[in-house]
């Protein structure tokens, strides 16, 4: 596996923890409403997914190197 490869599946997996979280309470919105089926869980994860395709690979990278040295900075957010 590359580690273009890597670094994709790394964001994505933290992608999808942090999108997770920041909709925690409308994702159990979704969840709970009456006409929510099971295998809409596979759509709304995919859903979520294709967020990644906003961040070119070099802003994946620097993302995740930010997170693991403790950096200051936040997902997606960087100074200009």
């Amino acid at each position: 596996m590359s580690n273009k490869d890597t670094t994709s599946q790394e964001f994505t997996s933290y992608y999808l923890q942090q999108s997770t979280k920041e909709f925690a309470e409308d994702l159990d919105k979704v969840r709970n409403a009456d006409d929510f089926k099971g295998d809409a869980v596979a759509m709304l994860v995919k859903s979520l997914q294709q967020g990644t395709s906003l961040f070119s690979a070099a802003d994946q990278k620097r993302i995740l190197e930010a997170r693991k040295s403790g950096g200051s900075e936040k997902a997606g957010e960087r100074d200009e």
